[in-house]
């Protein structure tokens, strides 16, 4: 069979399971199985979603915490609410420096895992979507040091590209394990794969 055809079926495959399962996207399933793979994010624990909107990540990390954790997703859109009150939404710009602060304040204690599936607006020229999507994504790192307890995770999407193992080099100084990871749900012929680091390292001295 084609290889294109195969990878269609693939992407029909998530996207009508998202619609069955009531999942607000179909990235949700990308977190899934990364998680069941690293056990990454754990019951109970507190998960901050950076480019939260539509909330595909956030509504799976809602299920894997359960009640006795706490979500909490920010973007620049607003994201349509959740009932649960562990899980709570925000409005905010992870380029801005005061955003970590603002976190801080939301969330019970400091995060377990901070996770980002952040997307640039797509121009069509790579190399530029390749730069800021890695700009997203050390964004994200940044506001993750800062809110991460010392023993927490953070999991990230990037666009592959001559900017990458930087990326890669620089989660390495910060984190004791670091995995280069494609999720099956992703698609085979996308760019993205995800960096995941667990367990931050702690500062010398």
């Amino acid at each position: 069979m084609p290889k294109a055809w195969l990878q269609d079926r693939k992407r029909d495959y998530y996207y009508k399971k998202a619609k069955e399962e009531n999942y607000r996207s179909r990235a949700a399933y990308k977190l899934f199985q990364v998680v069941k793979k690293y056990q990454f994010i754990k019951r109970s624990d507190v998960v901050v979603d950076l480019g939260a909107a539509p909330g595909g990540w956030t509504q799976a990390a809602k299920k894997i915490v359960g009640n006795k954790g706490f979500v909490l997703g920010v973007d620049l859109k607003p994201i349509e609410p959740f009932p649960q009150k562990y899980v709570r939404t925000i409005i905010g710009d992870i380029t801005e420096p005061e955003i970590s602060q603002e976190i801080l304040e939301f969330i019970p204690r400091k995060a377990n895992v901070a996770i980002s599936d952040a997307s640039p607006n797509i121009s069509g020229i790579w190399e530029v979507d390749h730069a800021r999507q890695i700009d997203l994504a050390q964004q994200a790192l940044k506001i993750s040091l800062e809110i991460l307890e010392p023993a927490g995770s953070f999991f990230v999407k990037v666009f592959q590209g001559d900017m990458l193992q930087d990326f890669i080099d620089k989660v390495k100084k910060h984190f004791e394990i670091v995995k280069v990871i494609k999720p099956e749900a992703s698609r085979s012929k996308s760019s993205e794969i995800f960096i995941l680091g667990m367990q931050i390292k702690k500062p010398r001295g």
